[in-house]
């Protein structure tokens, strides 16, 4: 098993996608990249995001919602499998966070796309209060899942204020 958050090895991968919640749980292998597995996750969201953007903001809600609970519980379940809470691979908390930050861009111009993803990895990254305290103290699938939640939060407060401005 991984000693560290940092080091996935053929074993533990294998174990990971072996099971479904570990597919969800690594953003479909976007969070298997040997560096920078948070942004890998976050671009991969951009994906599905682009996909779905016609969607409505309460269908989005819906989609943001089920998403955290699929999260809560994948996160845990290859958690788990690898034997440490919060695996640099687990990534499905970026995909779900990076959706949030992303709703003020729903009816914005394309470069909002490019702001809500950079103020969202600054506030995962960064980890400001409340964000770190988190982080720092919830464990499980619903830690893994909340940090990025609320940063997704801060950075989409954000991104609506700036979208605000200049409208």
């Amino acid at each position: 098993m991984s000693s560290t958050k940092y080091v996935l090895d053929p074993a533990d991968r294998r174990r990971l996608l072996a099971s479904p919640a570990g597919w969800i749980a690594c953003g479909f292998g976007s969070g298997l990249t040997p560096k920078a597995q948070g942004t890998a996750g976050s671009l991969a969201a951009l994906l599905p995001w682009l996909l779905l953007r016609g969607l409505s903001v309460p269908a989005w809600l819906v989609v943001i919602g089920v998403s955290f609970v699929i999260g809560v519980w994948a996160c845990d379940r290859a958690g788990r499998i690898l034997g440490v809470d919060d695996h640099r691979s687990l990534v499905w908390d970026e995909f779900v966070g990076q959706w949030i930050a992303l709703l003020p861009a729903l009816f914005a111009p394309w470069w909002a796309v490019i702001l809500g993803f950079v103020l969202f990895r600054v506030f995962d990254v960064a980890k400001p209060p409340p964000i770190g305290w988190f982080d720092r103290r919830v464990k499980g699938g619903l830690g893994v899942m909340l940090d990025d939640v609320i940063a997704g939060i801060f950075a989409g407060v954000v991104l609506y204020l700036v979208l605000s401005l200049i409208r």
